[in-house]
């Protein structure tokens, strides 16, 4: 008898994809044109493209192999953070370009790259319930999540004039409150004990730390993708700053994670949780940091914020506020992310000399801040609610955290 997952994924997973993939070539065919001019703002496509590769990587590699440290799970978290992936894209590139809309919209690298930066906050949000939902779920998530920070962007752009870089940034704090949300009304009584299957061993520690190491490897770029390079060294300088950053965080996350074991060794997910923070921390806050010292501060503090959060927030909040965190996307994003905001603050007040401006500046960035959180909050108590719904099959609690209820596995099938 077939479980009931797989009559889930028939009856629902595969006509919502082709409906969704057949809708968007619809709407790629009355509304979206190729950009036809070879340099754009001096930039030629051979300089734009490998950018756009280091993204992408992330995105792919990075984010797909990060989620695989779960022991029976690194198939549907490999491929349904690609299947989310690409579906996002495909909607944030539409979403992105109806700003713009004058008769057609135009694509080129910069669309592409604008849409994956959006991608990231979803695939950042999809790991506060990795392994607790099902990939018709994550779909809804996907597309909802980058509806709601599309949104976000638009309305820090337009009522608090913050330039674009800035606005996509927050992505780290958007996406973390969006899936913490997600986790909170997903909630099911009996997660206050570890579920069976939610541990790693050695061959998915090794996967989820390669996946780790891309992000570490490729963050840079994704800092420095959409500064403007018009002042001379900008980019470069940014590359630095998130360089030096994430350096300062893997020796501090390694030192802390040794401190707070009881045994006194390192932990891998402990580490993997908290070596990119300085690079989340910085990639807030880097219009602002002119010196390397200032980026390896922030990548020090974020460090040791991270992997105490990592330690013991965790626990707390799932037994204080009912929210399973899988991933602990509030330790790894969230938390770097709002010292990377707050960075930002003090940092610029210190670099304003008129006192009215500084207070102008404070206020915005304050309430930047709080339109991100509360955005990303409603949004998530919203897409929580709707994929609740017994009508998307929700895996019972006996089916996290495990392949087998959407996989086939031909060496069960012949042992039965």
């Amino acid at each position: 008898m077939a479980p009931r997952s797989a009559a889930s994924l028939r009856s629902r997973l595969a006509p919502l994809l082709l409906f969704l993939q057949l809708g968007f070539i619809v709407m790629y065919a009355l509304f979206t044109e190729i950009q036809s001019k070879v340099s754009v703002d001096g930039e030629t496509f051979a300089n734009v493209y490998p950018e756009f590769q280091d993204v992408n990587v992330i995105v792919t590699l990075g984010f797909g192999f990060l989620g695989t440290f779960l022991v029976r799970y690194g198939f549907s978290a490999s491929v349904f953070s690609l299947l989310v992936a690409v579906m996002a894209t495909q909607w944030a590139m539409l979403l992105n370009g109806i700003e713009s809309y004058r008769g057609k919209i135009r694509l080129d690298v910069h669309s592409l790259v604008d849409a994956e930066m959006c991608t990231a906050s979803v695939l950042i949000s999809m790991g506060a319930v990795l392994g607790k939902t099902n990939p018709v779920q994550l779909i809804l998530i996907s597309l909802l999540g980058v509806s709601g920070f599309v949104l976000n962007k638009w309305v820090l752009q337009t009522l608090l004039k913050v330039q674009v870089l800035k606005s996509i940034m927050m992505l780290h704090i958007f996406g973390a409150f969006f899936g913490l949300m997600l986790a909170w009304i997903l909630y099911r009584k009996g997660s206050e004990q570890q579920f069976e299957k939610e541990k790693f061993d050695h061959k998915t520690g090794l996967f989820s730390m390669l996946g780790t190491v891309f992000l570490w490897m490729f963050w840079p770029s994704f800092n420095s993708v959409l500064v403007d390079d018009g002042t001379p060294g900008r980019k470069l300088g940014v590359v630095c700053s998130t360089y030096l950053a994430l350096a300062v965080s893997a020796v501090t996350a390694a030192a802390v994670s040794v401190l707070s074991s009881p045994k006194g060794k390192l932990n891998l997910i402990h580490m993997q949780s908290c070596i990119l923070a300085g690079g989340v921390a910085v990639g807030v806050s880097m219009s602002v940091i002119h010196q390397p010292w200032e980026a390896m501060t922030i990548g020090f503090t974020a460090a040791v914020a991270s992997s105490i959060g990592h330690r013991y927030l965790k626990i707390h909040m799932l037994l204080a506020f009912q929210c399973h965190d899988t991933c602990a996307v509030l330790s790894t994003y969230g938390l770097p992310g709002l010292l990377g905001w707050l960075a930002h603050l003090l940092l610029q007040i210190k670099n304003l000399d008129d006192h009215t401006t500084a207070i102008r500046f404070a206020v915005f960035h304050i309430c930047s801040l709080l339109i991100t959180i509360t955005l990303s909050m409603s949004m998530g108590i919203i897409t929580g609610l709707l994929i609740k719904w017994n009508f998307w099959r929700p895996p019972q609690n006996k089916k996290y955290f495990d392949d087998q209820a959407y996989w086939e596995f031909p060496n069960l099938a012949k042992g039965k």
